[in-house]
This record gives structure tokens, C-alpha cells and sequence, in this order.
């Protein structure tokens, strides 16, 4: 998953950032994000979820931003990966969990990763952004 794709001219990685990022933009659904991931290998899965916490890293999440997330997410606020996010400071260590966690760490970590950018979108980067990953339907 490392080829490029050209979206408005400059590279763009293809493969978990063109997802993730397509589902915070409401370009594909969660469960089709889902799908992707569950056709992964477990190792590939692995590097996705430490992926995907980088951009939630990025994107400074808030407490509000977990807690929203999980609820849009589908999984238990129960869950380890739910209780992981929501900590404070959240925790990060989604990789590492049991591979049966893996879809459910996924969909919180995505489902928050929305919720934190287009916070960020609708006010950091409003009218002026000209950031690839954020006008992916140009």
C-alpha cells in the first residue's frame, strides 16, 4: 500500500491515510473502511492501527473528541480500545492489543479521528486549507 495516487496535483499516499481520511470526510462509511481492514493480514492490520494512531495523535484530539468518537463507533464505551481512547491522556497502545480487538480498535480510533478533524477542518483550516489529505473530493 505505498503507491501514490495524485489528487490536485501533488502525491498522495493510497492505501490507510486515503481511508481514514475518506472516512472523516464522509467519502465512504465507517463499514466500508471496515471492510478494507478486515481483508488485511493480521501483520498489516498491526501497522494500520499504529498508522491510523498517528493521525489521531495529529489531529490533538480532546476528550470530547474520544468520547463523541466512541459513541459514533459502533463499540462499547466498555471495550479496551473505547476505555483506551477516552483516558486521560488516552492511551495509545491499539497494536498491541489481542488481534479479536483489532476491528474494534479500528472503528474508535477512525470513528475519533472524524470527530477530532473535522473539528479541525470547520476551524483551523476553514476557507483556507490546502492541505492534500483534507480535500480529498476536489
Amino acid at each position: 500500500m505505498t503507491e501514490t495516487s495524485s489528487v490536485d496535483g501533488p502525491s498522495f499516499w493510497c492505501g490507510t491515510e486515503r481511508v481514514v481520511n475518506g472516512i472523516a470526510q464522509e467519502l465512504c462509511t465507517l463499514d466500508d473502511g471496515v471492510a478494507w481492514f478486515t481483508g488485511l493480514t493480521p501483520a498489516r492490520r498491526q501497522e494500520v492501527l499504529q498508522e491510523t494512531t498517528g493521525y489521531v495523535m495529529q489531529a490533538h484530539i480532546t476528550a470530547a473528541d474520544g468520547h463523541a468518537g466512541v459513541a459514533q463507533s459502533g463499540v462499547k464505551p466498555t471495550a479496551n480500545p473505547a476505555v483506551m481512547i477516552c483516558m486521560n491522556p488516552p492511551r495509545y497502545g491499539f497494536s498491541s492489543l489481542p488481534a479479536d480487538e483489532h476491528i474494534k480498535a479500528f472503528r474508535v480510533l477512525v470513528s475519533v479521528f472524524a470527530v477530532a478533524d473535522t473539528r479541525r477542518r470547520q476551524t483551523h483550516c476553514k476557507g483556507t486549507c490546502t492541505h492534500t489529505w483534507h480535500n480529498l473530493s476536489r
